[in-house]
């Protein structure tokens, strides 16, 4: 039996859940297609919010020849046979899911038709391509990341579904709560839908039959739809303030909701953003976390994850760095640049080089003249940032 999700399949970008910032009047995607033009790509986002289904849209418009790969079920012997496909018809859209695991030999393979234009890529992938996918295939390919699917965008296309679900009785309210259930994967929406139509009695969908199937529970999302980053804010918020029992707790809510990117991404932030020179060391351990957080997978990525969590919240906090950084790029948008110093410019014989003198510092101007004597780092009362600090105003004193 066909499932429900492959019957919805759009057959255009008119028909795709969502990503208003790619598709419809003016917007890039409905653009190329208008213009009978496409070019490598690379579509990032969570599970369930439209990567392949745009990369089907697209190869439907436009009536060119493709080829669905996996980077990591199939082989090298079927990357050949794609590329002698290519050949034979004069060019090809390969789409290639988990494009970010895709290895060596298969990256080179396809790179120089990639180049050539024989082959149009499309790597779908639910990881960040600049950091997940190499540089080599990144720079032959425009990246489009997709957004996040709103509760409205999920019930619209829920609605799509009634013509394949006769005598479905479902309200307003519990479409809702299946699309606030599937934390923005309209694949799981449907999926709940589909199962809940065929396991009640006369099709009659409620939350409470819903919960019966499902009963992860129901917080991430609220009324206003912006649940979503209030969690993530509360989260941050608590950490910054050393409540390390909030800060558990909200990650206990972004673990069970499953939005480990999520928690990736705000935690490496609140690293530099937050502790920062209080604590330098705590940069390397988020990484660390998140590296065995994504090695194990959930459920077991918790155990890092609130271990590293723990220790930021405990932490002692500065912000002196955020602030300086934030304060020079304003200087810059106001145009308060200005010329560097002649001295310091490559190869200038006026350059005094700071290893050939004592405690390897010597006085000499680096700030354009318009900005001299301009202070952007201003020491917080920390532990660290006092002994640095004393060891700066030794040096340059001696």
């Amino acid at each position: 039996m066909e499932l429900l999700a492959n019957k919805l399949r759009p057959k255009t970008l008119d028909e795709v859940v969502g990503q208003k910032h790619l598709i419809g009047e003016g917007k890039v995607l409905t653009n190329l297609v208008r213009n009978g033009k496409i070019f490598s790509m690379i579509l990032y986002g969570k599970p369930g919010i439209g990567k392949t289904s745009i990369a089907n849209a697209l190869i439907k418009e436009l009536n060119i020849r493709s080829k669905f790969l996996n980077a990591t079920t199939n082989n090298k012997a079927d990357f050949d046979i794609a590329i002698e496909e290519a050949k034979m018809y004069g060019e090809m859209i390969l789409v290639i899911d988990e494009i970010h695991r895709m290895n060596k030999d298969k990256q080179d393979i396809l790179l120089p038709h990639i180049e050539s234009g024989l082959i149009i890529l499309i790597g779908l992938t639910t990881s960040n391509p600049y950091h997940k996918i190499n540089p080599a295939i990144r720079s032959r390919c425009v990246i489009y990341e997709l957004k996040e699917l709103s509760v409205n965008d999920i019930v619209l296309g829920m609605k799509k579904a009634y013509e394949y679900l006769p005598d479905l009785k479902i309200d307003e309210e519990t479409l809702k709560y299946i699309a606030t259930l599937s934390s923005g994967d309209f694949r799981s929406a449907l999926n709940t839908l589909e199962v809940a139509y065929y396991a009640t009695d006369n099709h009659n969908v409620t939350i409470e039959e819903v919960k019966k199937i499902n009963n992860k529970p129901v917080f991430f999302h609220d009324k206003d739809e912006d649940g979503h980053y209030q969690v993530l804010s509360a989260f941050q918020k608590s950490i910054r303030g050393s409540d390390v029992d909030a800060a558990l707790h909200y990650l206990a809510r972004l673990i069970v909701a499953g939005d480990l990117d999520s928690i990736y991404r705000r935690m490496s932030v609140i690293a530099y953003e937050d502790i920062g020179l209080a604590n330098p060391g705590i940069g390397p351990k988020v990484m660390a976390a998140i590296h065995a957080a994504e090695l194990v997978g959930l459920p077991e990525a918790r155990i890092p994850l609130g271990q590293v969590v723990t220790e930021m919240a405990l932490s002692p906090k500065s912000n002196s760095t955020y602030l300086g950084i934030d304060a020079a790029i304003n200087d810059i948008n106001k145009g308060l640049a200005g010329s560097i110093p002649k001295h310091i410019i490559d190869g200038s014989p006026l350059y005094v080089y700071p290893h050939n003198y004592k405690n390897d510092y010597v006085k000499q101007e680096y700030m354009p003249d318009k900005l001299k004597n301009k202070k952007y780092y201003i020491k917080k009362n920390n532990k660290y940032e006092t002994n640095i600090n004393k060891l700066y105003d030794e040096m340059r004193s001696e």
